[in-house]
């Protein structure tokens, strides 16, 4: 039987490895072991932050929406509850947008909440 050689293989695998961990501080970028340690942790930092920007971006549309309330002399828990009561449907997203840059509109929405 032939003898199989795996150089090739190998050597694109870590070219391929390599490559990912371009940019890395250090042995990180350039020793296959290190570099592929960093690789993975990187990979469950990313799958991690994924789902945290979510949560961050709702905690940033809830600040913004709590702002506006304050200025219309709502409190945010108040505002979301009478719009649940009234059985309006807006998501965070819309109100924040709303708050910052259509405040008139939003202040219409606060008194039709609280009327």
């Amino acid at each position: 039987m032939a003898r199989i050689k795996r150089g090739l293989m190998r050597h694109k695998r870590h070219k391929k490895l390599l490559s990912k961990a371009k940019g890395y501080y250090g042995r990180k970028k350039n020793v296959f072991k290190n570099a592929h340690e960093q690789v993975m942790k990187s990979g469950q930092y990313a799958f991690r932050d994924r789902r945290a920007k979510k949560r961050d971006f709702r905690k940033t549309w809830i600040v913004r929406i709590s702002a506006a309330c304050r200025e219309n002399g709502v409190k945010y828990g108040d505002l979301i509850h009478g719009l649940s009561q009234k059985g309006m449907v807006v998501n965070r997203k819309m109100l924040s947008e709303l708050a910052i840059h259509d405040p008139a509109a939003f202040t219409a929405l606060v008194k039709t909440v609280f009327a």
